[in-house]
């Protein structure tokens, strides 16, 4: 059965069709849709959009905020911020450009916070309850249960409201995300220990009323960068502890230039510590951390935690076992190429799938589930030319293997490393802090990835995306057309670096 509502059905957020509920508040029989959503997020929207648009009956299930994490609580609102930041920081370091002075005042807080929550709310509307109203899927807000068989699954879902309802489907997808992960340190507040430390995550630090004196940031990969640049920009001295470098999936050139950018800006970095215990000075009122640094012991201060060790998939409470889909380690669904789980009829998209943690990544897989689904389309994930950004400033971009990468695969790897100061648009920026990375095929010279730490690095990426997916050569792109004075020729400097001596170009006649 079809099930077809027309759009001036309200319900939340006075845009979205109730699939139960007929005017006048007459409850509606039990539903049977083509394709039952759990989640909210960039997964669920893109799959919602392209059922409905192959004209597939579908309802989406919510227990929390509409949006999902990268507009309430990831991406928007924390990018937000750092851009805000950024102007901060830029005043305080005009005297980088002659004949500028100008200075960075103290942050007021609660007017910052109300900033980025009224964009947050503004997006939220627009692009998430707007869209689903022109669409006309209705929204369920409540906790989703997989119930039945596994030949016969359904959801039971409580409602908000106090109702429940069951939902079958053609095909169901789980979008519900993933969740900041916390690692059983002693000391630390949790419903084991609720006395413990209080500690912030990258959702709750961004809900602060004032900035922290002080910030320990336990992390290295690109919440805890991204945080602890904001952090640090808006007026806290902050200390991270890595456990081995930052950013330890990219390039190692990244984390030594990262370093060195955090290091001008007074953000200590401390490498292979591993925090063992928290506690509280009652005399200070400090967070004190005791960590393992090189083999050693060594204790750290501060105003306040920041936990920021990654992630994980949200599917507790789902009773996925009762329909047989397996998870896997951390709870993550475990799927094929083609993002189905171990039920044929129950689908995963974006995090909670234990995949690399992109919204685009996300979306990309709610679209192609959808046509694997409803039309036959046997597609698989492919991520070999997969961008990938930390908006640090400058950001850390990247697409394709690292050198490792291509010599773990056997690959005779020729690289190249191009310091900024090499790059016209760095210059005239007065900001030459970075580099760009190919590494390429030796036997070819196809470029195999690129890496930059730079300004405008996820613009970079997003460049090499194109020259990856085409399989240009070192040799093609140092024959193109490149813009002058823009970070995107640097990329063919890069690449006429392999065969020229790059401090012998002339800067206006590369």
């Amino acid at each position: 059965m079809r099930l077809d509502l027309p759009l001036h059905w309200k319900v939340q957020y006075g845009r979205v069709p109730s699939p139960n509920q007929a005017p006048g508040g007459v409850d509606m029989p039990d539903m049977k849709v083509d394709l039952a959503i759990v989640g909210s997020g960039g997964a669920a929207f893109a799959a919602a959009i392209h059922a409905t648009k192959l004209g597939r009956s579908v309802v989406m299930i919510e227990r929390a905020t509409l949006g999902g994490t990268c507009v309430n609580t990831g991406c928007v609102p924390s990018k937000a911020l750092l851009a805000t930041a950024e102007v901060r920081h830029v005043a305080g370091d005009a005297g980088r450009f002659p004949g500028i002075a100008a200075s960075a005042a103290d942050v007021d807080m609660p007017a910052l916070i109300a900033g980025k929550q009224a964009l947050v709310e503004s997006m939220r509307a627009e692009k998430y309850a707007d869209v689903a109203a022109a669409y006309g899927w209705p929204i369920v807000q409540g906790d989703a249960t997989f119930t039945g068989t596994g030949d016969a699954p359904a959801l039971d879902v409580a409602r908000t409201d106090g109702t429940t309802e069951t939902v079958e489907a053609g095909h169901y997808l789980v979008a519900t995300g993933s969740q900041p992960w916390i690692p059983p340190i002693d000391g630390l507040a949790g419903p084991e220990n609720p006395s413990g430390v209080e500690y912030l995550t990258s959702t709750t630090a961004m809900e602060l009323d004032e900035v922290p004196e002080s910030l320990l940031v336990l992390g290295g990969g690109y919440v805890a960068l991204e945080q602890a640049q904001l952090f640090a920009r808006l007026g806290s001295k902050v200390t991270m502890l890595v456990r081995s470098r930052l950013a330890s999936r990219e390039e190692p050139e990244a984390s030594k230039a990262l370093i060195g950018v955090f290091t001008d800006e007074g953000i200590r970095v401390v490498r292979r510590a591993t925090a063992t215990s928290v506690r509280r000075d009652e005399t200070t009122g400090e967070v004190v951390a005791t960590a393992t640094v090189s083999g050693g012991t060594q204790e750290f201060r501060a105003s306040r935690l920041l936990v920021a060790l990654g992630r994980r998939p949200v599917t507790h409470g789902l009773n996925l076992e009762a329909v047989d889909v397996k998870t896997g380690d951390l709870g993550e669904m475990v799927v094929d190429d083609r993002l189905s789980s171990s039920n044929p009829r129950i689908w995963a998209a974006g995090d909670v799938t234990g995949h690399r943690e992109f919204v685009y990544v996300a979306a990309s897989h709610g679209t192609m589930i959808v046509e694997n689904a409803f039309a036959g389309a046997d597609r698989e994930v492919d991520y070999r030319h997969l961008p990938r950004v930390t908006f640090t400033s400058p950001a850390l971009g990247s697409v394709g293997m690292t050198e490792a990468e291509v010599l773990a695969a056997g690959i005779a790897c020729d690289c190249r490393v191009l310091p900024l100061e090499y790059v016209p648009r760095a210059l005239v920026n007065r900001d030459t802090r970075g580099f760009i990375k190919i590494v390429a095929d030796a036997a070819t010279g196809q470029i195999l990835g690129l890496t930059a730490v730079a300004k405008d690095a996820g613009e970079l990426a997003a460049a090499g995306v194109y020259l990856l997916e085409a399989g240009m050569s070192v040799d093609q792109v140092a024959h193109q057309w490149a813009p002058y004075l823009t970070m995107a020729e640097g990329i063919k400097i890069a690449c006429q670096s392999f065969t020229t001596e790059v401090s012998m170009l002339s800067c206006c006649a590369s």
